[in-house]
């Protein structure tokens, strides 16, 4: 499934692609469409989030409804839906980041693709993962402005996989990794080149406001197939930047969720972003970000974000 989060009036609304459509899971809830939640009473009032938190019988669920759509449509029986606000079509709906305020900080990973390490030039291929992390405040959704903030002049783009915690654990091995993510979005790490060097560190440099652009769905990891073998890029004003397969990572996702969770509890919700290939604008001929740039970045099996640059107001 590719789940969404859309926005409404009130705040934000959760949903899934059903087609060219988007189904408002709540009122699919609701109605018990396909036996969903059969036995609980409404009114659902779910987020991405407490969609989770339910575990496999959330997704079960959504599964259930969604499959009672997908044959109305077939069935060319959906246009009360449509009328009853059931579906919406893509032109009313404006998506929002998959979970547009994380609980936690998100983990990113450092120097995980050897060609971006290479471009760098000032560090060696790491021995262990190299974690850092962006604040909650960074999200943003994956059509919103990326803004171009006072406090640098170096502003650069990384496009990455990133995974969304659906079971906790600690300890967690690699051969059971697969089995605590519940599915996958496409990340860019926006970073402050000149605000990582100052401060010898990377947390400021990578977290300010809208600095983590991501969506536009969580792909659930059945259909997803083998994430480590994903093709990626990213754009900037239609010129390729960053071509790359997710399989060029040093450190493979069981290894990031194992090493992570050694000593550290890894709970539902949680994001977790892979690092970035080669072709970062600090590196590359064509150079950083400036205001009014679109940068595309896209994930194979997941979809594209699309951010225009502003300046700050």
């Amino acid at each position: 499934m590719k789940l969404l989060t859309f926005k409404t009036p009130q705040g934000y609304g959760l949903g899934v692609l059903a087609g060219e459509a988007v189904l408002d899971l709540n009122v699919a809830f609701e109605r018990h469409l396909g036996g969903a939640f059969d036995d609980v009473e409404g009114p659902f009032s779910l987020d991405m989030l407490s969609l989770l938190d339910l575990g496999e019988t959330g997704l079960r669920e959504a599964r259930k409804a969604l499959k009672e759509v997908e044959n109305l449509l077939d069935e060319g029986e959906g246009g009360e839906l449509f009328q009853e606000g059931v579906l919406r079509r893509p032109g009313e709906v404006e998506l929002a980041a998959p979970i547009p305020r994380p609980r936690k900080n998100i983990v990113c990973l450092g120097l995980n693709y050897a060609d971006h390490v290479a471009e760098g030039s000032r560090f060696s291929l790491p021995e262990v993962p190299v974690f850092f992390t962006k604040p909650p405040t960074a999200v943003t959704g994956p059509r919103d402005d990326i803004v171009y903030p006072r406090v640098t002049e170096r502003l650069d783009y990384e496009v990455e996989l990133a995974l969304v915690i659906g079971r906790k654990g600690k300890y967690i091995s690699k051969d059971d990794a697969y089995d605590h993510i519940a599915g996958y979005t496409v990340f860019n790490d926006v970073s402050a080149r000149d605000l990582q060097r100052r401060h010898l560190q990377w947390y400021k440099g990578k977290s300010c406001d809208t600095f983590a652009p991501m969506g536009p769905y969580l792909v659930t990891a059945d259909e997803i197939g083998d994430p480590m073998d994903l093709d990626m890029w990213l754009k900037v004003n239609g010129e390729t930047r960053q071509s790359s397969n997710t399989g060029n990572m040093i450190f493979d996702i069981g290894t990031i969720l194992s090493v992570l969770s050694a000593g550290i509890t890894l709970e539902v919700g949680d994001i977790i972003a892979t690092g970035t290939p080669s072709g970062v604008g600090n590196a590359h001929p064509l150079g950083l970000l400036k205001v009014g740039d679109v940068v595309e970045a896209w994930i194979e099996g997941i979809g594209s974000l699309r951010n225009r640059v502003v300046a700050e107001g």
